[in-house]
């Protein structure tokens, strides 16, 4: 029984992946900056002007806050490198902080949509007023983040950018809400109302990035890759007659493993048939890690089973 395991240079390709990753770093630290910031005036203005939506959105950015901190430590941790215990590294340190950073949206979220819902029933008086002005420097230290963080390549990092979308959608809730209330006092049931909303807000951005997360973890097939199409390429490369027991999963964000045994004819060159599908695989699919056995029909009874 024959092992011929893809050896590729990932020399490249790692130096890219490791680039993205330390511009993924300073964005994060800075971004954490401006929405620290905005986070102390958020509380102060919430509890000065007596608004909930305000409050639950300073809620929503601190979630924002224990975001990127979970993308920081978790970027600086899986950058450690592999060792004879964790032959992957820390990648998958990356994933868990993902998940962490869902469950506590979820948790909040029902925080948020509870308190909503129990102050509809007691009004309060509103600083409107205080409660815009917050709003709409909220709504600027959003925009600023979220230019920052567009267009970051980690899952985690994709995560933190996620907060601050529906942050800076939350922050124009409270900006309208503010204006309305201003305007019209007697809207101040509004404030309640667009904290659930908020709310309901976090619920989704909280749940896409558990479902994100628990993918990875389970080691299901990449979304941004069709295996079908995948099977096809290997089955179409020259001296190839099948592939089979084919994994495809994620090590973590934007890094995709592989392993496959392909069964190849009696008199074809394992050589060239590997080098192309290593070929086609890095190149079409943007798969780093490849790892593939060859085999030719007539040696291979062990294999039945697999």
């Amino acid at each position: 029984m024959s092992h011929d395991h893809a050896g590729h240079d990932h020399g490249h390709h790692h130096h890219g992946h490791s680039h993205a990753r330390s511009s993924d770093r300073r964005r994060l630290l800075l971004t954490l900056a401006v929405t620290f910031t905005f986070l102390i005036l958020e509380v102060l203005g919430g509890v000065f002007s007596h608004s909930l939506s305000l409050l639950s959105d300073a809620g929503h950015m601190l979630s924002d806050v224990v975001a990127q901190l979970l993308a920081l430590v978790a970027l600086i941790v899986a950058a450690r490198p592999a060792d004879a215990k964790r032959t992957y590294g820390w990648y998958r340190l990356e994933i868990l902080a993902a998940l962490g950073n869902g469950l506590i949206l979820l948790v909040l979220a029902g925080g948020v949509i509870w308190k909503g819902a129990s102050r509809l029933n007691e009004p309060v008086h509103i600083e409107s007023a205080l409660m815009t002005a917050v709003a709409a420097l909220g709504l600027v230290a959003n925009l600023l983040s979220a230019w920052l963080l567009h267009g970051a390549t980690s899952l985690n990092v994709r995560g933190a950018y996620l907060h601050i979308v529906m942050d800076t959608l939350s922050s124009v809730t409270v900006l309208i809400g503010g204006l309305a209330i201003w305007f019209r006092p007697s809207l101040g049931f509004l404030d309640p109302l667009l904290s659930m909303l908020i709310g309901l807000f976090i619920l989704y951005s909280g749940y896409r990035l558990l479902r994100e997360a628990v993918d990875v973890l389970l080691e299901a097939v990449p979304k941004d890759l069709d295996l079908a199409r995948l099977t096809h390429a290997i089955d179409h490369v020259a001296g190839v007659l099948k592939v089979h027991d084919l994994h495809v999963w994620t090590i973590t964000s934007g890094r995709h493993a592989l392993s496959a045994h392909v069964m190849v004819g009696p008199d074809e060159d394992r050589d060239t048939i590997l080098a192309t599908l290593n070929q086609v695989l890095t190149t079409d699919f943007d798969i780093q890690h490849v790892t593939i056995q060859i085999e030719r029909d007539t040696d291979n009874p062990l294999c039945h089973g697999c």
